[in-house]
Order: C-alpha cells, then sequence, then structure tokens
C-alpha cells in the first residue's frame, strides 16, 4: 500500500471517530429528561448512539468507495480480479465487532446494574412492605407536618399500580386515594408496586427513561425519582389486545406543595404528606 494512502486512511479514520463521538454528544434525540434515573440511561444512549453513527457512516463510505472505485468500466468484459484469502483483514473484522459487542455489554449490565435492575424482586417487595408498614405506623402518630416530614425523609411514596384491558389505575395506600392519573411530588423516591388483572401490560414513561411489564400473578416493583415538573405520557408498551394502542394515562409531577394540595383535596384521612 502506497504511504500516500496509508496516511489518507489514517486521516479519515480518525476523522470518522471525531465526528462520530461529536454527533453521539451533541445530537440529542431523546425526550426531555424528568427522572433522576434519566441521566444514567442517556449516557448509555449516548455511546451506543456513537458507536451507531461511526459504524453507519463508515459503511456507507466503504460501499460508496467500492462502487465508485470498482465500477464496471466502458468496453470491459471480464470478470473482477479474483481476491480472496485476505487473513489480516479477517481477523480485523471479527475482532473489532467483538470488542464493541463486548464493551456494549458490559457497559449495559453497569447501567442496569445502577438503575436497580439486578435487585432481586422479593428483596423489593420485602423492602416496599417494610416501608408501607412504617409510614402507616407513623401515620397513626397524628396529623402534625414534624411527623409527615420525617416519614418522607426515611421512607419512599408507595402507590400501588393496578392494569387492566385498557387502563391504569392508581391507588395511593396512605390517604387511600384511587386515580386514573398518577401524581407524584418532584424530589421524592416512588416506589410503585405493579399488578395486572388479565394479560401482560407495560408501564413505560419515555420522560422518566423507565419501563417496566407488568404480569399477572407476578408483582413487579418500580422505583424512580422524578425531577421536572409537567405532564408526562404513560402508555402500555406491550400488545395487550384490540384497544392496546388507546391503553395511556399521564403521570403529573408537581412541586411538593401542589402534590399536598392534591393530596389534601383527595384523601380520605387527615394525615399530611409533607
Amino acid at each position: 500500500m502506497p504511504k500516500s494512502s496509508a496516511i489518507l486512511i489514517i486521516f479519515l479514520s480518525i476523522a470518522l471517530l471525531a465526528g462520530g463521538v461529536w454527533i453521539g454528544q451533541n445530537i440529542n434525540l431523546l425526550p426531555v429528561d424528568a427522572s433522576a434515573n434519566a441521566p444514567v440511561y442517556d449516557e448509555l444512549f449516548k455511546v451506543l448512539f456513537t458507536i451507531g453513527t461511526i459504524l453507519f457512516v463508515g459503511m456507507v463510505g466503504l460501499v460508496v468507495y467500492s462502487l465508485i472505485k470498482f465500477r464496471k468500466r466502458p468496453g470491459q468484459t471480464g470478470d473482477g480480479l479474483p481476491i480472496e484469502g485476505n487473513l489480516p483483514l479477517e481477523i480485523l473484522w471479527t475482532a473489532v465487532p467483538a470488542i464493541v459487542i463486548l464493551f456494549v455489554g458490559i457497559y449495559s449490565y453497569d447501567i442496569y446494574d445502577r438503575m436497580g435492575g439486578m435487585q432481586p424482586l422479593q428483596h423489593e417487595m420485602h423492602d416496599h412492605e417494610n416501608a408501607l408498614t412504617t409510614q402507616r405506623i407513623w401515620g397513626g402518630i397524628g396529623s402534625g407536618t414534624v411527623e409527615a416530614t420525617t416519614v418522607s425523609s426515611i421512607t419512599p411514596l408507595m402507590i400501588d399500580v393496578t392494569a387492566m384491558q385498557f387502563a391504569f389505575l392508581f391507588h395511593y395506600p396512605k390517604g387511600d386515594i384511587l386515580s386514573g392519573e398518577l401524581h407524584v411530588p418532584t424530589g421524592q423516591v416512588i416506589t410503585m408496586k405493579m399488578e395486572s388483572k388479565d394479560v401482560i401490560h407495560a408501564f413505560w414513561v419515555p420522560e422518566f427513561r423507565l419501563k417496566q411489564d407488568v404480569i399477572p400473578g407476578q408483582p413487579t416493583i418500580l422505583s424512580f425519582t422524578p425531577t421536572r415538573p409537567g405532564r408526562y405520557p404513560i402508555i402500555c408498551a406491550e400488545l395487550c389486545g384490540p384497544y392496546h394502542g388507546g391503553m395511556r394515562s399521564t403521570v403529573v409531577v408537581e412541586s411538593p406543595e401542589e402534590y399536598e394540595d392534591w393530596f389534601r383535596k383527595n384523601s380520605k384521612d387527615a394525615v399530611s404528606v409533607t
């Protein structure tokens, strides 16, 4: 290979890598992030988008180059050169994808573990039940602000989610509130115990970067911390029947004061939540 060609290949490779990294880090295709979980997921998305951009642009560039360089010339009637058996090239195109896949797999596992995906379900259920019991005990002490603030600082807000064809229902054990919308305060850890009454559904909020299957006969737990006030769609992301596309709800993220006001208006008991 001529020296000038080698220099050109090195230059193009560096430009491809730099361009892929810049695109992956600066072009955001995701919706606004509205939970503390989102930045962790966005890290993985940027890495995958960077790798995908480099592979896509690189492969398209090679295809376009090959179409131009090795096109049939006017008057050419014979076959192309029978080139085969390039061992270094075969090692390269085997090793590079293997390294990339191994890296993505390990990194994805780390992100999944950081988001709580590797925590055993029974452990999560035990924590949910213990926190709920603690919350009920404190709630029975009195309706003062001090007791309730202490509870909020040591326990998450517990919500029971029921999925059915074709709706989500949200039950707040503290206050005995049943709602078709999910109302949560910013900065508060939310723990939801989810069950299905019929088929498999999926609870998905794109702005939270969270999706969890809701399975009949097998309760699942989902925890998150909302950070940005607003109204965000809740979508069933599992084909669950003929009206699956209409199975939607809304999560309303409010300031603690607005949530307190909503809670007081809908609660069946007089216990404060802040």
